[in-house]
C-alpha cells in the first residue's frame, strides 16, 4: 500500500478547524474502547490534546518529506516508552484516528480517503515502534536528573541546573519532556539551554505559567536536592556546518536552545559571526543578560542585543524583537536560528524570508513554555 500524501492533506484540511473538538472526539473514542489506556495519561487532557493535534498537524504536513518526518517520528517513538507504550497500543490509537478523520472529514470520505490514512498511519506507527525497539536496551525511557542549582532570576523564570544519572545523548537546540514528583504521569517539556557538558549537567529556563502545574512548581517549589524525571531529547532545531555566520533571534525563554546553539559554536572552535538578538517586554525579563554579556565579552565575533517592548523608558533597543532585526544589514547569506512565542515566530520567519533569506535557511521552534 503506498503513501497518498495529497488525499492526506486534502482531509486533514477539515479537521484542522475543528482541531479542539476532534481531539475530544479522539481521546474519548480511544478511552471507550479501551478504558485500561486512560491510566497512561494525565488527569487534565488539555495539554495532552493540544500536544495530540500539533505532533499530528506536523506529521501530515511532511509527509511529502520522508526523512524529516521519520526523524521527527523516530524522536517520537523513543520518547513514548516513558509513558509505558506498547506495539499493541498503536492499533487502539489507529482506531481512534480514523474514526475522528472519517468523523469529521465526513463530506470527503471515501474508500480511497481511508487507504490514504490507513498506509500513512501504519508507516508513521511503525516507524515509532521500530525506534522504540531500537532505544531498548541501548538508552533508558527516562532519566533522573539532581537539581543542583536553582537561581530565580525573576519572580516567575527560573534558571535550574540539574545533574542527570548517566549521560543524555542530545543535540544543541533541543528540548525534553519533564516530570516533577508532584505532579506523576504530568510531563511538560522545557529546551536544554546548554550544548552538552562532559559532567552531564543540563540547564533548563523555565517561565511560570499563570495556573499551570509543572511550570510553576519548578519555578516556586523546586529545591536544591529534589530530583526531577526527564524524557529523551526531541526537537529539530539543531545547528547545521553551512559555514555561513549566524542570525539568532530568541523572544522570553526562548533564549534557551538558542544558548545551547551559540556554545556549541563556541566548543566547536570556528570563527562564525554571530548576532543573537533577545527580545523581552521588560528590562527585568532579560534574565539572562550578565551571563549573555559574559559571552559576548569573551568572543568578539558574537554581538549581544537586547530589545524591549513594553518598556519606553530602557536606555537601549527598543520594540518588537522582530521588528528590531530588520535595522540591521540584510541576513539573506546567514543561517537564522528562531525560538519564542508563536507569534513572534512567525513574524521574524516572515520578515526574513521577505527580505530574501532562503527558507531552508531558518531553523525555528516555538517556547516550550506549558502548564
Amino acid at each position: 500500500m503506498s503513501l497518498n500524501p495529497r488525499l492526506v492533506k486534502e482531509s486533514f484540511a477539515l479537521v484542522e478547524p475543528v482541531a479542539s473538538k476532534a481531539a475530544a472526539y479522539f481521546y474519548g473514542r480511544l478511552f471507550a474502547e479501551n478504558p485500561h489506556l486512560r491510566a497512561m495519561f494525565p488527569p487534565a487532557m488539555d495539554v495532552q490534546r493540544d500536544r495530540l493535534f500539533g505532533a499530528l498537524t506536523r506529521i501530515v504536513w511532511s509527509l511529502d518529506s520522508p526523512d524529516g518526518m521519520a526523524s521527527f517520528l523516530g524522536q517520537l517513538g523513543r520518547d513514548h516508552r516513558k509513558y509505558g507504550v506498547l506495539p499493541e497500543h498503536y492499533t487502539a490509537i489507529g482506531n481512534a484516528l480514523l474514526a475522528t478523520v472519517r468523523r469529521f472529514a465526513a463530506e470527503v470520505w471515501d474508500s480511497e480517503v481511508e487507504a490514504a490514512w490507513v498506509s500513512a498511519y501504519t508507516a508513521a506507527a511503525n516507524l515509532m515502534i521500530e525506534a522504540a525497539e531500537a532505544a531498548s536496551g541501548v538508552s533508558p525511557a527516562w532519566w533522573p536528573a539532581e537539581v543542583i542549582d536553582h537561581e530565580r532570576r525573576t519572580p516567575d523564570i527560573a534558571v535550574i541546573t540539574l545533574r542527570l544519572a548517566q549521560e543524555m545523548p542530545y543535540l544543541p537546540g533541543q528540548y525534553v519532556t519533564v516530570q516533577t514528583p508532584r505532579w506523576p504521569r504530568v510531563w511538560r517539556t522545557f529546551s536544554i539551554a546548554n550544548a552538552p557538558r562532559p559532567d552531564h549537567t543540563v540547564r533548563l529556563h523555565v517561565r511560570a505559567i499563570s495556573g499551570g502545574w509543572v511550570s510553576t512548581t519548578l519555578v516556586q517549589h523546586t529545591r536544591i536536592g529534589d530530583t526531577l524525571t526527564l524524557g529523551p531529547p526531541i526537537g529539530t532545531m539543531v545547528p547545521t556546518d553551512s559555514g555561513r555566520d549566524l542570525l539568532c533571534v530568541a523572544g522570553g525563554t526562548g533564549l534557551a536552545p538558542i544558548k545551547a546553539i551559540v556554545e556549541h559554536v563556541i566548543a566547536s572552535g570556528r570563527r562564525r559571526n554571530v548576532h543573537l538578538l533577545h527580545g523581552a517586554r521588560t528590562a527585568r525579563e532579560l534574565y539572562d543578560l550578565t551571563d549573555l554579556t559574559r559571552m559576548e565579552e569573551g568572543f568578539p565575533w558574537l554581538r549581544v542585543i537586547p530589545v524591549v517592548s513594553d518598556e519606553p523608558g530602557y536606555d537601549g533597543m527598543r520594540g518588537r524583537v522582530a521588528e528590531a532585526m530588520e535595522r540591521f544589514h540584510s541576513w539573506a547569506d546567514h543561517d537564522a536560528y528562531v525560538c519564542g512565542p508563536p507569534a513572534m515566530v512567525c513574524e521574524t520567519v516572515q520578515r526574513l524570508v521577505r527580505g530574501g533569506m532562503p527558507p531552508a535557511n531558518i531553523h525555528r521552534d516555538v517556547t516550550h513554555d506549558e502548564p
